[in-house]
């Protein structure tokens, strides 16, 4: 009779969220890999069942399945998007101390959005200039309200977001930048070329708490 397998724990959805980083920062994952005493087999067996749990056509709902996984969370908050009601529901994530993995949960128990943000009380990055957008640095609202306006654009794959938006370089010259997130945490950024008559020095970005445009984000798993 063949064993049952064995639970699927946190440290495994750690791994599946490090699984889609390593996409863009292979270094940083493998570092993070050996902080949770797994091997690079075992990160890859957490996402295949993962894949396997989100796809069954018996799988219970997300925000049921993050609450079996996770356990009860450490905070439940009231949310207001636009004009729609949400619970957000956040958990700790060893990995991420300064982190909080956050879901949001619409009145119909649908969940909207997962990704990871800021935990409370834990100091926000000092993001003013190119040099401080290194990868797993910021997460997408912190991004979104140090470098207002920000457009959101269409992630490239699952779990996957994008912002673009002007920054300014250490020397003070703009430039438009594209940043991709995964999991809502900083993973690369492109320097675009600015068109010839917008060129010009700006004033250093400011960490505004009340960004002009909301992140917008893809709903899919």
């Amino acid at each position: 009779m063949p064993s049952a397998p064995r639970p699927f724990t946190p440290v495994d959805f750690q791994l599946v969220l490090l699984r889609r980083m390593a996409d863009h920062n292979p270094a940083l994952v493998d570092e993070a890999r050996r902080t949770l005493g797994a091997s690079l087999t075992e990160l890859r067996e957490a996402n295949k069942r993962w894949q396997a749990m989100v796809r069954s056509p018996r799988a219970r709902s997300a925000a049921a399945r993050y609450r079996s996984l996770l356990g009860e969370p450490e905070t439940v908050t009231a949310r207001r998007v636009g004009d729609l009601e949400c619970e957000a529901r956040a958990w700790p994530l060893p990995l991420w101390p300064d982190l909080r993995f956050e879901i949001l949960v619409a009145t119909d128990g649908t969940v909207w959005n997962e990704w990871l943000v800021r935990a409370p009380g834990s100091p926000a990055p000092r993001l003013r200039t190119l040099s401080d957008l290194t990868p797993w640095s910021c997460t997408v609202d912190e991004a979104a309200r140090a470098f207002a306006p920000a457009r959101p654009l269409q992630g490239s794959a699952p779990t996957r977001w994008g912002l673009r938006f002007d920054a300014p370089a250490t020397t003070g010259e703009l430039h438009t930048v594209t940043a991709e997130f995964t999991w809502g945490l900083l993973q690369r950024t492109a320097v675009n070329q600015r068109p010839e008559g917008a060129r010009g020095t700006a004033r250093p970005a400011t960490n505004n708490p009340h960004p002009t445009d909301e992140v917008q984000t893809t709903d899919e798993v």
